[in-house]
């Protein structure tokens, strides 16, 4: 383990063993060094979080969990990183929302290799995984107002399970891999797809629809509650899996794009925010579904 990767350790087991402490209540974690296209965010097993936009749009920076941030790869020229996962094997997965591709980044060389292009994608924007490996990327076309849903085997092939949608953006699979959720930022829709045995979607269904702000990024907890940001608004909204408002949560920013679940236990958020360019935190009740899945390894 290299040493950045021991001091990510070491400070995410430091905050676990801290006592008692507020919940939903964000706290900055980094200052400078990231652009307006502040992205990503998502964290390896040990607890050290990934997001783009480090001083330009296609350098990935590696962050850890006391806030300090160093590059950890540049993208091929052409290449601009969104959303970030993490498969069971520790390969990130990048959508390189210029490039029409869904990039592979090994942990260990750092090399940058396309695991699916896709010209019909408008810009792949944010990604979710299925625990079979499966991915799911959101493809939102901004100036027509309008989106689709990509699904990108584990071989690479590219399937179209939506279009004709809003502006898809967060999305997300549930924790017993039935249902992926999709959030459309203009229209303020939150989505549910039943998800077939062989990844397909089909029978959407609307989930909640809010009347102001917009959405962007979004994660489920083990229970199946989303986390969602709400671009223009400052906040992340818990919904039940049922669409119920739970609570939301002020971020310090106007403008979260994206968020993650990390930490030694699981239990701290990490939003993207870029209106202040920085990542904030804060504590929560319940882990994260991705968290969790390191743990069955």
């Amino acid at each position: 383990m290299d040493s950045f990767r021991t001091v990510a350790l070491a400070a995410s087991l430091v905050s676990l063993s801290a006592g008692a402490e507020t919940l939903f209540v964000a706290t900055p974690l980094t200052s400078g060094d990231f652009t307006k296209g502040i992205e990503g965010p998502a964290c390896d097993r040990e607890g050290t979080i990934y997001c783009v936009s480090f001083r330009e749009a296609r350098n990935l920076a590696r962050v850890t969990p006391d806030g300090r941030a160093e590059l950890f790869v540049a993208l091929p020229e052409g290449s601009a990183g969104n959303g970030i996962r993490f498969g069971q094997d520790g390969t990130m997965f990048v959508a390189d929302y210029t490039g029409h591709n869904v990039l592979q980044v090994d942990p260990k060389t750092r090399g940058v290799t396309v695991l699916a292009h896709e010209p019909g994608m408008n810009q792949p924007n944010d990604l979710a995984m299925a625990a079979d490996g499966t991915l799911y990327a959101s493809d939102p076309n901004w100036k027509d107002g309008t989106g689709q849903v990509w699904r990108i085997s584990a071989d690479g092939k590219v399937h179209r399970e939506a279009a004709g949608m809003g502006t898809t953006n967060g999305i997300e699979v549930s924790p017993d891999g039935r249902t992926v959720y999709v959030n459309e930022s203009v229209q303020r829709h939150v989505w549910a797809f039943r998800r077939g045995p062989d990844g397909s979607l089909g029978d959407k269904r609307l989930l909640r629809k809010f009347p102001d702000f917009g959405f962007d990024g979004m994660r489920c907890d083990v229970d199946g509650n989303l986390y969602i940001t709400r671009h223009g608004k400052g906040t992340v909204v818990k919904l039940s899996p049922k669409g119920e408002i739970l609570r939301e949560i002020p971020v310090l920013g106007p403008n979260p794009t994206n968020l993650c679940f990390g930490g030694a236990d699981g239990q701290t958020v990490y939003v993207t925010e870029a209106g202040e360019k920085r990542l904030v935190q804060f504590r929560v009740d319940r882990p994260g579904l991705e968290w969790s899945r390191w743990r069955e390894r």
